[in-house]
């Protein structure tokens, strides 16, 4: 037996043990419920009693505690989270209530998304209000230039083969600068930075928000567009545009500080290619270096995000040339067998 197998045996052992002691029943099991990107992994109970989830966070690789966190403030805000009933910070283990069955990216469609939409920004907003206590990170300059890597470095050199020449690289620097002083001239609020259907649970009293630990102060825009151009769904356009109009006249009526309506939503179209060239490069990383391929499924949904949008702001205009002249040739190329 490998030590890595055996290291994993002796983990799912005490995150058994530790559920069943948390649970107060010695026959209880647990059974996968979900992972996520990350480290952390979900497992529903089967016992005696009604079922719970088990967060298994190894400490050794995702520190629970920023969870943790973001969690106690978002809870003390009225933010709808799960509830935390067991909780064992140095194991890495936290026991939540059971939320029931999918998120809300496998129940949205095009007949009920006007009425889940308007939940999930009734949690934005009230996320939105928080005041951003000491200590909170700030999705500045150094996220923003890391985003910016993420894609040159995972999506163009390592899985597109890309090389840019000097003037090709200024034409993407120029863009990204453009996104990078847009983010940082807008207002300031909590920013969840995956705030998409599939981090929400559509109950009763919510959607209830999850994996908010990298939570951090930053752009108005940015989580009203992550809503609504999401990994994994796609809406026309126009519908966008629309809910976008109406999140902002909510946000207004709360007291959000969204600037006049044409200037939102250029900003949430900015913000939007931001987030679409970064998660290309997420996507590609993970595949790379994590072994987690399914993610490359959805490359050609951020391809035709930034085909949608970037005719409408000749500012980008440098990247949307670069889309047609290099990066779509060169996903074309990959496809041939």
């Amino acid at each position: 037996m490998t030590p890595d197998i055996s290291s994993e045996d002796l983990r799912a052992q005490q995150r058994l043990d530790w559920a069943r002691h948390a649970l107060g029943d010695a026959t209880a099991t647990v059974h996968r419920a979900s992972v996520d990107a990350g480290f952390r992994s979900y497992w529903r109970s089967q016992g005696t009693g009604a079922s719970r989830i088990v967060m298994d966070s190894p400490p050794d690789k995702e520190d629970v505690r920023p969870w943790l966190r973001i969690h106690d403030l978002f809870q003390h805000h009225g933010v709808r989270v799960p509830q935390v009933l067991q909780r064992d910070v140095d194991n890495g283990f936290l026991l939540l209530e059971d939320l029931g069955g999918p998120t809300l990216a496998l129940v949205l469609d095009a007949d009920n998304a006007d009425a889940h939409f308007d939940a999930a920004i009734s949690q934005l907003l009230a996320i939105q209000r928080i005041p951003a206590p000491a200590g909170m990170g700030e999705f500045g300059e150094a996220l923003l230039q890391r985003d910016a890597g993420l894609f040159e470095e995972w999506f163009l050199g390592r899985h597109l083969g890309i090389t840019l020449d000097c003037d090709q690289s200024e034409q993407l620097e120029l863009v990204q600068r453009r996104l990078m002083d847009n983010a940082h001239a807008q207002a300031r609020v909590l920013v969840h930075r995956d705030f998409m259907p599939r981090n929400l649970m559509p109950v009763a009293d919510g959607p209830a928000v999850l994996d908010f630990q990298d939570t951090v102060r930053g752009p108005v825009a940015y989580d009203a567009i992550s809503l609504f151009k999401d990994a994994f769904l796609s809406w026309p356009l126009q519908r966008v545009d629309g809910w976008l109009t109406h999140y902002h006249q909510r946000a207004q009526a709360a007291g959000i500080p969204v600037p006049p309506l044409p200037v939102f939503l250029r900003d949430a179209d900015w913000m939007g290619v931001q987030r679409h060239l970064k998660i290309l490069g997420i996507f590609a990383r993970l595949h790379y270096r994590d072994g987690k391929s399914k993610y490359l499924a959805d490359v050609p949904r951020f391809i035709a995000y930034l085909e949608e949008v970037l005719p409408r702001h000749p500012q980008l205009a440098p990247l949307a040339a670069l889309l047609e002249s290099l990066i779509k040739p060169a996903l074309a190329a990959r496809e041939i067998p």
